[in-house]
């Protein structure tokens, strides 16, 4: 490694975070500084072999060759030096993988968690577990309207990097920033948290609905719904007004709910067309929306904010109701101001 170049660790060598991995990879080039070094983490020693032997991540993003500078491992102790850690792990994974690396790192780093969703054990914010495990560590989140198999190909993206500190959050989005890669920086990481949470669950019921032909008519309704629900969650926990309706807030709703890259719009649409909760989780994977209902709702109704169509997935999902029933009982809901 050339003298001076930052250091880099991204936990979790899914399609994201190996496309963020590459992003942070080219960092420095436009403003001439030298290259960082990239440690791509993943778990599975097979996996890395594979990537240190082909280049390329064809597990979950083939086609992509990784930056010469980005060194995949399976040794956890490998992005201990690291100066920047980027967490692109599931958040219900995110406390155990933090833990482990807790005592292995060799200072304090920010954290940037790159994850969407609440944890469901303990009902915390993704910030909130660097925070008890790391609580020297400053705590970000990067979050919007993105796919990696985007990010990847260099097509234009913009999203949001958020941080308590505002000169922390700037700093870190610069680092992160590129030609095609657009990073705003906010100050405000609940809202930012809570717009990555909420579309997870309301692109599931967008799914449905289209998986049921429902028509244009009432998408369009269920995402104008759905963020007037993620607007109320979100005042609720005190975030600004601008966050949830920017890139985190209403871009990323707007993404999550219109096209099947999506896996929980994908989740919402194998339902939708017949399958079972067990058979889409099947063919579709990990689907953070469905970990991520219930708890966002025990939040809502702890702070008295009305979310129904949340509530239809999650009785969906819990099978608690047929799909025909949640979408007669919102229907059937009682004609009120629009709020």
């Amino acid at each position: 490694m050339a003298k001076g170049a930052r250091r880099i660790a991204v936990l979790g060598a899914g399609a994201w975070g190996t496309a963020l991995a590459n992003l942070a990879a080219r960092g420095g080039e436009a403003a001439g500084r030298e290259a960082p070094e990239v440690a791509l983490y993943a778990r599975d020693p097979a996996h890395v072999a594979e990537m240190a032997a082909t280049g390329v991540n064809a597990r979950r993003l083939p086609g992509v060759p990784l930056a010469s500078n980005v060194r995949p491992t399976a040794d956890l102790a490998a992005t201990a030096a690291a100066e920047v850690v980027l967490a692109v792990v599931p958040t219900q994974a995110l406390r155990g993988v933090l833990a482990e690396l807790a005592p292995q790192l060799a200072g304090n780093p920010p954290i940037i968690v790159c994850a969407k969703g609440i944890e469901r054990r303990t009902g915390r914010f993704v910030t909130e577990i660097v925070g008890e495990i790391l609580p020297d560590a400053t705590a970000a989140i990067l979050s919007g309207p993105s796919f990696a198999q985007d990010v990847a190909r260099g097509l234009p993206t913009a999203v949001t990097l958020a941080a308590r500190d505002p000169v922390a959050a700037a700093t870190l989005a610069a680092m992160m920033a590129g030609p095609t890669f657009r990073v705003y920086s906010s100050s405000d990481v609940r809202g930012v948290e809570i717009g990555g949470a909420a579309k997870n669950a309301l692109a599931i019921a967008s799914g449905i609905a289209a998986g049921r032909e429902l028509g244009a008519s009432a998408g369009a309704a269920l995402i104008a719904r759905g963020f007037a629900e993620l607007v109320r969650f979100g005042r609720a926990y005190e975030a600004e007004a601008a966050t949830l309706s920017g890139l985190s807030g209403l871009g990323d709703l707007v993404l999550t709910c219109t096209t099947a890259l999506s896996r929980n719009y994908s989740f919402g649409l194998a339902l939708g067309r017949g399958a079972s909760v067990a058979e889409a989780s099947e063919r579709i994977g990990l689907v953070e929306g469905a970990f991520t209902c219930g708890v966002m709702l025990e939040l809502a109704r702890a702070a008295e904010v009305d979310m129904p169509i949340a509530a239809a997935v999650d009785a969906v999902l819990g099978g608690r109701v047929s799909i025909e029933d949640a979408i007669a009982e919102l229907m059937a809901r009682p004609s009120k101001p629009e709020s």
